[in-house]
């Protein structure tokens, strides 16, 4: 039997090539790509008002800045799904009509983060091109032993001379964008300058638990679900072997859809909200080409 549309495939998957399994691997593949991804796209949007509008009923006390902080959190943490999203040109590719669509959705998020959309389009493709690889891969830094000692390397990479932001300016400079590295100063001169006028102002606390406290609880987490879990403790390159799926103790909202990882890197231009039921089909052909599946 053949993938067309529905979970169908047939029962000798070990008895197939390569060839024909990745006939059947793409057959899937073009049932979760292609369509406008509604999803993200209001993901996107939604988070940025919200977070925006937060602001307001924070500073005239409408809303107990002990709320706002915890909301602060939530907005910060979901906004870089979106911007990855965009940085795969999941809404539109270069040429398509919904171009313009796609590259506000990335410009419109990465601001949140202070850091400038290209920045985390280059550095993050590098990723992808050399996951797991010691002198090429921009997120090598966030390879750890263990969750506690992840943790504890994602707070100590943000630091001035942390080795994480030093490898995105290695990589920036190694691909000869030494523009997008000045851009990335520039947002981040923005960011404390933003912070400076709102102490001076009389509402430094805001600014920190609006702001400066929920994007580093918010970097930590996706350093943790994003680079971290996906990648350890299996350190080996090239596809089907240089990331994994497994099965989140927190549930796949918390670990923000990470759990299924192994198909992001395979065909990134699958949206998010599509992940989850795209592996679930193609892990029969997973396991058929001995690929972990992490007990999901």
């Amino acid at each position: 039997m053949s993938v067309q549309g529905a979970e169908i495939l047939p029962d000798n998957l070990s008895e197939l090539s390569d060839a024909e399994i990745m006939s059947l691997e793409r057959a899937i593949v073009r049932k979760h790509s292609g369509m406008f991804p509604w999803i993200v796209v209001t993901w996107a949007f939604a988070n940025v008002v919200c977070w925006l509008i937060l602001w307001a009923l924070v500073l005239t006390g409408l809303v107990p800045l002990w709320l706002g902080f915890l909301a602060a959190t939530i907005n910060l943490t979901l906004v870089y799904l979106p911007t990855h999203d965009a940085q795969h040109n999941v809404i539109a590719r270069p040429g398509q009509k919904l171009r313009w669509l796609n590259e506000l959705v990335g410009h419109a998020t990465s601001w949140m983060i202070a850091t400038p959309f290209n920045a985390l389009r280059y550095t993050h493709f590098e990723h992808h091109k050399h996951a797991n690889d010691a002198e090429l891969d921009p997120d090598m830094s966030t390879h750890a032993a263990g969750p506690w000692s992840a943790i504890w390397k994602s707070v100590q990479g943000r630091q001035p001379t942390g080795r994480r932001v030093l490898d995105y300016v290695d990589t920036l400079q190694r691909l000869g964008r030494t523009d997008i590295v000045v851009l990335a100063g520039v947002y981040r001169l923005g960011f404390f300058t933003i912070l400076f006028s709102l102490a001076w102002s009389g509402f430094a606390l805001e600014g920190f638990f609006l702001w400066w406290l929920p994007l580093h609880l918010a970097a930590t987490h996706q350093d943790f679900f994003l680079s971290w879990a996906p990648h350890n403790p299996n350190l080996s390159k090239g596809r089907y072997r240089d990331t994994r799926s497994w099965k989140s103790s927190v549930g796949n909202i918390f670990s923000m859809g990470m759990q299924y990882h192994t198909v992001h890197h395979l065909y990134p231009y699958i949206p998010l909200d599509r992940t989850p039921a795209a592996y679930r089909e193609m892990r029969p052909l997973l396991l058929a080409r001995g690929v972990e599946t992490g007990g999901l």
